[in-house]
């Protein structure tokens, strides 16, 4: 009988040990979600989830007449105004960023309003327009609404 308890309390601790193992391989294997606010009629946003769900990210989309609603009640500041604003762990979305700066975003966790991508770039995902790609920097934006350079895309180097 006492070869028993033992076991079983063994058994119950090394469950217990487990459990933050478990559920992180629970959490990491659910997809990450994305609320996404846009115009009914926006193609580009379209091919902007699309690139989301192509990289694994779980996306709802909710078609609202004005994004600037969302954008001010995630405070993203208007002048990062795209025609979409996408919302996931607490961080804002505007405008085509790309899906890997998202997740390094939510991986770093920087003290910020979220991530912008200003002026519908060429090339930008979502924004695929043939061979043309402009180059666009992805702006992290703080709360006070400065913002600076996370990731650069399509940059040619200068001289030097």
């Amino acid at each position: 009988m006492h070869h028993r308890r033992h076991f079983l309390r063994t058994l119950g601790a090394g469950a217990l040990a487990l459990s933050p193992i478990t559920s992180a391989l629970a959490q990491a294997s659910r997809p990450l979600t994305i609320d996404v606010y846009k115009t009914p009629t926006c193609g580009c946003c379209e091919d902007w989830v699309k690139h989301l769900r192509t990289n694994g990210f779980a996306v709802t989309t909710h078609d609202v007449e004005d994004t600037g609603v969302y954008r001010a009640r995630y405070g993203m500041p208007d002048r990062f105004g795209s025609c979409h604003t996408g919302v996931i762990g607490g961080y804002a979305l505007e405008g085509h960023v790309p899906a890997a700066d998202i997740r390094k975003l939510l991986a770093t966790k920087p003290k910020a309003v979220g991530l912008a991508v200003p002026g519908m770039p060429a090339g930008s995902p979502g924004m695929e327009i043939g061979p043309r790609k402009d180059p666009f920097d992805v702006l992290l934006v703080k709360s006070d609404g400065a913002a600076s350079v996370f990731s650069s895309y399509n940059k040619t180097k200068a001289n030097g």
